[in-house]
This record gives structure tokens, sequence and C-alpha cells, in this order.
């Protein structure tokens, strides 16, 4: 029997990326859905591991199974780190993208090229079915924000964020402008679930 995996988030495009980062794991991956739901968490830490932390805990505890947790955002250089954790919601309503994107680009109106340095982060959260954090994993990608949208895989601020990290092929496009295994491999969520991979818990697999 396969070792079970709560993939513990209500965003259906996060999850979409969680799970193929865990393709060919040997778990078998379990939605909110599937349990019937997950208890609210109040997002209220100061940085994006502690949220991480706060919603793998919760959700492990009330289901008593490993829980995989993401909490992750986009920071403006220019804007003093902000939207930060703050992302999802940045524009009024949490979950809105285009609004998120609208307040962005309104922000940074009269920000040339060269002062729009951006750097998307995702932290990575996996608890064991006690609630204890098992690994806290990091991982960031640099960018800078567009003028104008690119791309048309429209997932948050994904059309806005130029990747500029030298000595990839991806460099110079837009993460809305590539295929979804292209993105893995340099995305800040990918990073971090590489990370997460290579410390994988022997106890997991035992399970």
């Amino acid at each position: 029997m396969k070792p079970r995996l709560l993939l513990a988030s209500d965003n259906a495009k996060k999850r979409a990326e969680l799970a193929l980062l865990l393709a060919g794991r040997g778990v078998e991956l379990l939605t909110p859905r599937d349990i019937g739901g997950l208890p609210a968490v109040d997002e209220d830490a100061p940085t994006f591991a502690g949220n991480a932390a706060k919603k793998a805990r919760s959700a492990a505890l009330a289901t008593r199974q490993w829980c995989l947790a993401d909490d992750s955002g986009l920071e403006v250089e220019a804007l003093g780190g902000a939207p930060g954790v703050h992302s999802a919601r940045y524009g009024g309503v949490h979950g809105d993208d285009a609004a998120n994107n609208r307040k962005l680009l309104e922000a940074l109106r009269t920000f040339g090229p060269k002062r729009r340095a951006a750097r998307f982060v995702c932290a990575l959260a996996l608890a064991r079915p006690d609630g204890e954090i098992a690994l806290a994993i990091e991982g960031i990608c640099l960018g800078r924000i567009l003028e104008i949208a690119r791309g048309t895989r429209d997932f948050g601020y994904d059309p806005l964020f130029l990747f500029t990290e030298a000595g990839f092929a991806q460099t110079g496009r837009g993460f809305a402008e590539l295929e979804p295994a292209e993105k893995a491999r340099v995305s800040h969520r990918g990073r971090a679930m590489a990370l997460l991979l290579s410390r994988w818990p022997a106890e997991l697999s035992a399970t």
C-alpha cells in the first residue's frame, strides 16, 4: 500500500504544480476535497515559512496524515518586499489574480525596467501525522516585473514575471510563457520541491 500524503492547499493550480513535482515518488496524493475539507487557518505569520508551518501542522492534526503545505508569493525590491505574505490578497480579495496584477502594475507605473527587480519565494512545510514539522524548505527564483503581461498560462503573478537568472534556457522568458515542466525546473516551487525530495524522510516511505 502506498504511503499517503495530503497536499494541504485549496489552490487548485498550486496543487497541480506540487502533484507534477511529486509524480513518480510512490505516494498516494490526497487533496482537501478527498477528506471532506480542512479547518480554516489564519495565515497571520510574518513570513512564508511561518504560514506554511501553520497550515501543515493544522492539517496534520486534523487528519492524522502526513501533510505538505505551501506558502509562496512575490517580493518586489522597489516596494520594500511587497506584496510578500499578502501576495494572494494584495488587490483586496484573496485569490483575485487580475486585481493583484492591476495593483502591482499601478504601484510600479513610474518605475523603469532597472527598478523592477523581484523574486518569487516558496516555503514548503512537511508535517508528520502528530503535527511535528519534519522538514521546512525554501526556494527562491529571481526576475523582474514586466510592464505588460506576457504568456497564456495565467497563474498568479506569472504573466508579469520575467525570469532573468543567467545560464538557463528559460532566461528572458515570462513564467506564463513556459510549459509546466519548463517552469518546474527553475521556479521557486520547483526548487523548494527538489530540496524537499533530496531530504525525503524515510518514515514517510515506510508508512
